[in-house]
This record gives C-alpha cells, sequence and structure tokens, in this order.
C-alpha cells in the first residue's frame, strides 16, 4: 500500500514516542566523508583535462576531508578527523579559504559553540541554533543498514558559510554583499528513524532521527560508518578557548582584516 504523507507523518510520531525514552540513554559516534567538486569558474574553461586533475589531486585535502560527530539525545561535535592544512591565515588561489573550526551544538538549548582561528587568534563564536524548516518527503533510500528518508529545506547561505571567506568576497559592494546574505541555498538531507536522535553534521539538525547524507550546492556529506553504544557514554564537550564572538561579529571582524591585508598589499605595490 502505498504510504501517503499524513500515515508516513502518523509513522514517525510513532517510532519517536516509542524509541525517545530508550533514546536518552543512548550515545553514538558517526563518520562522515564531505566530497566537493572544484569550482574554477570562467578560468576553468581555458585549462586542459591534465591540469584540472593537476589541481584537483593539490587541492584534495581541502576537496574531500573525515568528520566524526559525537551525539546523544541532545548534544554532539562534529569534528574534523585529520587537519593537515593549517587554519592560521593560510589560503590557496582556489576555492574556500577557511576551514571549519571544533564544532558543538545543543539541539535542547538551541546553543552553537564553535572555534575559529584566524591569523593565531582564536576565537570562540558563540551564538543560537539556526532552526531549519525541513519539508519531509516520503521517498527513502538505504544508507548502509538504514532505511533513510528524504527531507528538504531552503537555508540562508550566511548560515552555512559564515566562517568561510575568500578573496572574491572582497570584490563586491554593500549592496551586493547584502543581496548574497540573503541568497537561500536548497539543501537535501536523508535522516534515519531508526537512530532516534534529532543529529546531523555540521549545521544541520532538527530532523526525526540521526541526519546520514546532506547535499547542498557542490557538496555531498555522505556517513559511512555509525556506532550506537548503551553501555560507554561518549564524552562530549564545548569548546572553551578564545574570544567569545557572535558570528555575524566574527565574520566582520575577519573580512575587515581582510580589506586591511588587500590595502597593505596594494599600498606596497604602490
Amino acid at each position: 500500500m502505498k504510504l501517503t504523507i499524513l500515515n508516513f507523518t502518523k509513522y514517525l510520531f510513532f517510532i519517536g514516542i516509542v524509541l525517545s525514552t530508550n533514546a536518552q540513554n543512548f550515545h553514538g559516534k558517526a563518520t562522515y566523508v564531505s566530497k566537493s567538486k572544484m569550482d574554477l569558474g570562467t578560468y576553468g574553461a581555458k585549462m586542459s583535462e591534465a591540469r584540472k586533475k593537476q589541481i584537483a589531486a593539490r587541492l584534495k585535502n581541502r576537496l574531500e576531508k573525515t568528520y566524526v560527530l559525537s551525539f546523544n539525545s541532545t548534544e554532539s561535535t562534529f569534528l574534523e578527523e585529520e587537519r593537515i592544512d593549517a587554519i592560521s591565515g593560510a589560503t590557496d588561489s582556489w576555492g574556500g579559504y577557511f576551514s571549519r573550526g571544533d564544532h558543538y551544538k545543543n539541539v535542547k538549548e538551541s546553543t552553537l559553540v564553535q572555534s575559529q582561528e584566524f591569523y593565531g587568534k582564536r576565537f570562540l563564536v558563540k551564538d543560537t541554533l539556526y532552526e531549519i524548516a525541513w519539508t519531509m518527503g516520503t521517498e527513502s533510500k538505504k544508507i548502509g543498514q538504514y532505511t533513510c528518508y528524504k527531507a528538504k529545506a531552503f537555508v540562508p547561505e550566511i548560515e552555512l558559510n559564515w566562517y568561510d571567506f575568500s578573496w572574491s568576497d572582497l570584490k563586491v559592494n554593500d549592496d551586493k554583499a547584502m543581496i548574497a546574505s540573503e541568497e537561500m541555498i536548497v539543501v537535501e538531507a536523508w535522516y534515519a528513524p531508526q537512530i532516534p536522535f534529532a543529529q546531523g553534521p555540521g549545521e544541520f539538525w532538527g530532523l526525526p532521527g540521526l541526519i546520514l547524507e546532506v547535499s547542498l550546492e557542490n557538496t555531498t556529506l555522505l556517513c559511512t560508518e555509525v556506532v550506537i553504544n548503551k553501555e560507554n557514554k561518549v564524552r562530549i564537550e564545548a569548546p572553551e578557548k578564545g574570544t567569545e564572538i557572535s558570528k555575524k561579529d566574527y565574520t566582520e571582524t575577519v573580512r575587515n582584516k581582510m580589506v586591511e591585508m588587500r590595502s597593505n598589499r596594494m599600498g606596497r605595490r604602490g
């Protein structure tokens, strides 16, 4: 029999009631692989395939990353497994210039704490979690051993990339920057009701099951392993070191510093 939206919603509600009590005692770890497509823009059209492959190989550490999500029913941390490139102001000529720092969220209290380092200074970004307005569907697929269901949402670009900057961001005037900050990105997620935690990688949360896959723009985060443990509790702690700052103030601080650096560089050339 075909599953209707109404019956599907009742099903999820029932699963939530049955598992919510037990979920309080469970902890888990999920490993995610992040893969991004290389975007060379109009400049890339002039390159040979061999040159593109060379660049992709050089940037593999930025285009492919592994993260570990440690979670319980209310808290989670999302940490990059390997840190090969330093965050202290290092940049490359392609793509993003800044990596995500150690990420902590509390879905019960709707709080975010993220550690970021910029040119030798450590910041502790504290803010409210952005509440994603998910639209849930009935489409399903298997990810590993779990049956996952599809959900979509439109999320402001600034909420997903507030820690990421590039020199091209400085080329727009204030009006264009304001428009860019209001752009919405389509996010597609697949969640597993069998794992009754409203958790997910990075900024993503709020579905009736652990989010095992997320796709947006040119990036996909896919869970490759989930370990649920009732006996041994996973230690989940928010980062503590750094100058406390909001997401908005952090983006303004970094942007102003980049403008200053560009001006100094142009001044030396003159």
